[in-house]
This record gives C-alpha cells, sequence and structure tokens, in this order.
C-alpha cells in the first residue's frame, strides 16, 4: 500500500477516535472526509482489498433494509463483510466505512463489501468502487430540492453505470425506469419482480412517477398496478413489455394472526390459519392496563425452491428480500443459510420498531417520500382497533427542505383509520396539520413530542402509531426506547 493511502487511513482513524471522545456524534462521515483530503483515491485502493465481490445497492426505497440482508445472509455464510451500517451512503461515510475497518497496519481483511450508496453520489462512488454488481431497487421522487423529479435520478443512476461496464445489474423489471437501464447501458444484467397482486388499494393509491414508454414515449397499459409506477405493463404503440423475471417471489400469503381485540374467526383469516391463531390466542393477548395490546401480521412466500415463513410485516419488504436473493444467485454467492437467515431477520432497521410504554404498544415508522408514506397509511388501516397517531415532519437538509410532497400522499383515508386522536409535530407540523384540514381529518399540533407521547400511552387508546420523516427517526428512537426502559415495558422489537 502507499505511504499516502497509510496516511491517510491513519489520519482517518484519529479523526473518528476524536469526535467519539468528545461525544460529538457518531464518526461516519467526517473521517472519510479527512481521508479523502489526504488520498483522493482512498476509495479505490480500498475496494481493491475486498477478496471475492463489492455489491453495491441503490434506489429510492428499501436500499437500506436491503442492504442488512445482504450483509447478514453473508455473514451467516462465514464471511467478513464491510458495510455502511449506519446509512451513511455518500461518498465520505462510504469511505468511512472503509478506512475504519482496518486493522492497525491498515490492512483490509473482508470477502465482501455491501454498499448502499445514494442516487445522486452514485455518479462519484461507482467509478472508483468499481463494483461486481449493482442492485437498483426502484426510483420515485424523494427529497425535491436535492432530486428534483424522477428523470432527474434516472440519469445520474445511468450515467455511473455507464462508467462500470463490467458491473452485473440486478433491475427490478416492475419499475419501467429501473428496467430501461437494459436499453442505456450494455452491461449484463438479471431482473427480478412480483407477478402476484399483493398491495391493497391504499399502498396502490394514485402516485405514479412515470407510465410512458422510455421507447417511444406512448402511455403504458397496465395489467395491474404494485404500487406507484411498478406493476405489470406493455406499450401498445412499440410492443414494449415487462419482461419474466429472471427471479420471483411466489405462493405469498399473508398470515394475520389472532387479533387480542376480537377472537378470530374463520370469515376474517386467511384458509388454514383460523385453528392456529384461535390456538395462540391466549398466548398473543397481553393485558395492559385492562386494554389489550395487538399483534402482527406476517409473510410467508416461495424464493425459488425455499418456502420462507418471514417477519415482513409489509409486502415492500417482499421486494426487498428478493432483490438480494437476486443479486446473491447472481453473483453464485453462498447460500445454504438464506432461508434461516431471513426467517429470523428483523426488518425494522430502526425504521419500523415496536415498543412497548406505559401498558401501550407503540409503533415508529419512517416516511420520507410520497411513496413511503403512502405504504405507512396502508399498514394504519389494516389496524382496524382504534389508535393513536403522531406525524411528525421536519425540513432540515436531510429531510428535504421542500415538502410540497405531501400533497401527493392521499391522507384522505385515514380518516376512516379509526384513530381517536392525530398530533402533527415537528418544523412542518403546521403544514402537515393544513394538509389534513384539506380532508377534512381532525388534528392538533404539539412541539413537545416527549411530553405527547407519555400522555397518549398513559391515558390514550393504548396503541400508538408514531410516524416521521428522516430527520426525527434517530431521536424519536431513542426517546421511545428511553421511555420503554423507564416503564419497564420489555424489549423493542
Amino acid at each position: 500500500m502507499r505511504l499516502q493511502s497509510k496516511l491517510a487511513i491513519r489520519c482517518a482513524k484519529l479523526t473518528s477516535m476524536l469526535i467519539k471522545k468528545l461525544n460529538r456524534g457518531s464518526g461516519v462521515t467526517l473521517p472519510g472526509y479527512v481521508a479523502r483530503l489526504i488520498d483522493p483515491q482512498i476509495l479505490s485502493v480500498m475496494s481493491g482489498m475486498v477478496r471475492e465481490k463489492t455489491i453495491v445497492t441503490m434506489g429510492t426505497n428499501g436500499k437500506t433494509t436491503t442492504n442488512s440482508i445482504l450483509y447478514h445472509v453473508l455473514k451467516a455464510e462465514g464471511k467478513t463483510v464491510i458495510i455502511n451500517r449506519t446509512g451513511a451512503n455518500m461518498l465520505n461515510g462510504i469511505i468511512s466505512a472503509f478506512v475504519l475497518a482496518t486493522d492497525r497496519k491498515g490492512r483490509l481483511h473482508a470477502d465482501y463489501a455491501c454498499i448502499e450508496v445514494d442516487e445522486i453520489a452514485s455518479v462519484r462512488v461507482l467509478p472508483q468502487l468499481k463494483p461486481d454488481c449493482a442492485l437498483l431497487t426502484n426510483i420515485s421522487r424523494d427529497q425535491l430540492d436535492r432530486f428534483g423529479e424522477v428523470d432527474i435520478t434516472y440519469n445520474k443512476i445511468k450515467t455511473a453505470v455507464l462508467s462500470v461496464p463490467e458491473t452485473k445489474l440486478i433491475l427490478n423489471c416492475d419499475d419501467i425506469l429501473s428496467y430501461s437501464l437494459t436499453q442505456d447501458c450494455q452491461n449484463s444484467y438479471v431482473t427480478y419482480g412480483i407477478s402476484e397482486q399483493i398491495f391493497d388499494d391504499i399502498s396502490r393509491s394514485e402516485i405514479r412517477e412515470s407510465i410512458f414508454c422510455r421507447s417511444c414515449g406512448k402511455k403504458l397499459s397496465y395489467d395491474f398496478f404494485h404500487y406507484g409506477q411498478l406493476g405489470i405493463y406493455h406499450c401498445p404503440n412499440c410492443g414494449l413489455k415487462r419482461p419474466e423475471p429472471d427471479y420471483t417471489a411466489e405462493n405469498i400469503v399473508l398470515h394475520d394472526t389472532a387479533r387480542p381485540s376480537a377472537k378470530p374467526s374463520a370469515g376474517t383469516m386467511e384458509k388454514g390459519q383460523c385453528a392456529a391463531a384461535s390456538a395462540d390466542y391466549a398466548a398473543q393477548v397481553s393485558l395492559s392496563a385492562g386494554r389489550p395490546v395487538l399483534s402482527d401480521r406476517m409473510y410467508s412466500f416461495t424464493l425459488g425452491s425455499m418456502e420462507i415463513s418471514s417477519q415482513a410485516r409489509s409486502p415492500y419488504n417482499i421486494y426487498n428480500t428478493l432483490s438480494a436473493y437476486a443479486a446473491l444467485c447472481a453473483l453464485q454467492a453462498p447460500m445454504k443459510k438464506f432461508k434461516q437467515t431471513i426467517e429470523s431477520f428483523d426488518y425494522g432497521n430502526n425504521r419500523e420498531s415496536v415498543f412497548t410504554i406505559n401498558g401501550a404498544r407503540v409503533q415508529l415508522h419512517l416516511a420520507k417520500n410520497p411513496i413511503g408514506f403512502q405504504q405507512k397509511i396502508s399498514l394504519v388501516l389494516k389496524d382496524p382497533d382504534p389508535k393513536d397517531v403522531i406525524i411528525q415532519i421536519n425540513d432540515t437538509y436531510q429531510d428535504g427542505e421542500d415538502i410540497s410532497w405531501l400533497w401527493d400522499v392521499d391522507f384522505q383515508y385515514l380518516a376512516n383509520a379509526n384513530a381517536a386522536t392525530i398530533t402533527t409535530n415537528g418544523t412542518r407540523r403546521h403544514d402537515m396539520g393544513l394538509r389534513l384540514k384539506y380532508e377534512d381529518i381532525s388534528c392538533s399540533s404539539t412541539t413537545d413530542l416527549r411530553k405527547t407521547v407519555e400522555k397518549l400511552t398513559a391515558e390514550g387508546t393504548k396503541n400508538l402509531y408514531v410516524i416521521v420523516n428522516y430527520s426525527g427517526l434517530y431521536r424519536t428512537n431513542h426517546m421511545l426506547t428511553e421511555l420503554q426502559a423507564i416503564t419497564k415495558g420489555g424489549a423493542a422489537s
């Protein structure tokens, strides 16, 4: 290794140590910046030390979860894996993940690297990483002040992919934007997709980012939508159509376990599940302050020859699992423990966490763009029991300062959510309140999230949903974890 690279690594590590010692943050971005100042080629040097494969994951929604699945599967196979675990997916954060994983002599001992990459940053990152494969989950609107409309995001990704012609692409062929890379780039590729209609009407909504043929410009025809522009499509003009995917998930079943608020009946459950749910009913009902705590809904599905009973609570996590499966298959990576890993995998990633506070069930969810928020509304609607809802909207650089996307979310469904109270919070709480007012949905606002959570968990429905955008996620997670410990409610799930 060059002396310049060794010096860059050494200084980056000292920077990280100083940040932590002064309690000024987690030290996952600045060390990469320091390393890059000393050695502008440090990422190329580091990526060249990976013994086997480097996998890059990009996409508007699902990349953090997908990248985590890849990491856990490979770790279960006994591989040493580099990952930017904290979601620091810009250039400096990615460099930090590599340099901070080196030993005392600056050497990197890694079989694989699983790296989440911001779509805009991909133009700078991919040429240096030169990944073996690049996985793309989907392309939709996100942070309008950074990304603009989806065509800008698409062009950034295309530019990045064109710079690494040897990289194999793992593409969601249900997304016409992602699949269009096969026309614009010469890279080899494999596709994945879901042919079953597994998303409900609320998830599907009317949010469509791009439903026009990328070849001739005519409007596409759809057999059905999953959500956004994802679905089974064809062009009636030039004949372009969604291909049969190389990898797919089949036999997808939602296991709606017994709800404590009402004893399960055959009429409300999937075939064959009523008896099992009834047998488990007593075990699943946890009475707190005289009120029951809700049970969970989980999905089972088939990937290849594997029948998987996952802990996925939402259908979009089936997409995330499928995409990781497709990437690992395409790389011929070891997968003997894939089923075991997925069945124990926590899809929350601190973005879908469940707490027990004052005997109440509290769910924390991240929603940072129109399609993501629509999925969370669908999740809330699937729960028929009385509930309280808190929505926190901020407008920091991390969130995107333009929050006009709130008007693209179908909030009218919340009128039928059986919500006893809806409270807005955050720097743009009044904008959120105005958006709900246009749907004739009553709400209040608060500047003290902690006090509101304490009150609602003590006096409310004992069923609280907290939906936040990005900048509030980790602070809120920390706060709820602390409240849970104080009230001795048990561990977060």
